[in-house]
């Protein structure tokens, strides 16, 4: 038997003997496992998609980092950070996968099925000038080294340095640097 999220994406294993009521209620570390998945889903998966994953393998690497999350808390293991241990975990696993299939972190498959993740203005005119203006930073951000890149990403999804520096295996101090660069590159591209 399996418990599903809110929005049906998540199984949760149900295993028999460890509740000993027949009923199928969630348990409150299943429901916080559901909870995670909700908030987080979405911003992990514009993550894995920058590495070059279709949108169906970045959904099955998210439906395999919240199982993990899920037998993580279970065996009683730190809480501390979950998001950042969320990240970190997608990480890893996003590039196994990507490794796996040989893909070159420089193609960015479906990209259009990344796009549908974004807001786009509402009107025509406004589409076209922020289309416009997208490419631009793209090709600059596309042009960036893979560690900057990443560094980038993960900023933009809301982690803090400390996280940035713990999913990537690097000093504060190399985020700091990375992120400036990134940053100065994409506001000269900006201007231009």
């Amino acid at each position: 038997m399996f418990l599903r999220s809110a929005d049906s994406s998540l199984p949760l294993p149900y295993v028999e003997g460890e509740n000993s009521r027949e009923s199928s209620k969630p348990t409150r570390l299943e429901e916080e496992v559901v909870r995670l998945f909700d908030e987080f889903r979405n911003p992990l998966l514009r993550y894995l998609l920058t590495f070059g994953l279709t949108t169906h393998d970045g959904e099955e690497v998210v439906q395999e980092v919240f199982l993990a999350l899920f037998l993580h808390l279970r065996r009683g293991k730190s809480r501390s950070n979950l998001r950042g241990w969320i990240f970190r975990v997608g990480h890893n696993m996003a590039l196994k996968q990507r490794m796996r299939q040989y893909r070159n972190l420089a193609h960015f498959a479906e990209m259009d099925t990344a796009n549908q993740y974004l807001d786009t203005g509402p009107d025509p005119e406004e589409q076209m000038t922020s289309a416009q203006r997208q490419l631009r930073l793209q090709n600059v951000v596309q042009s960036l080294p893979e560690l900057d890149r990443c560094c980038l990403y993960l900023r933009a999804e809301g982690l803090r340095y400390r996280e940035i520096a713990e999913t990537l295996g690097m000093s504060l101090g190399g985020i700091s640097l990375s992120l400036g660069r990134s940053l100065a590159k994409l506001r000269s591209a900006d201007r231009g």
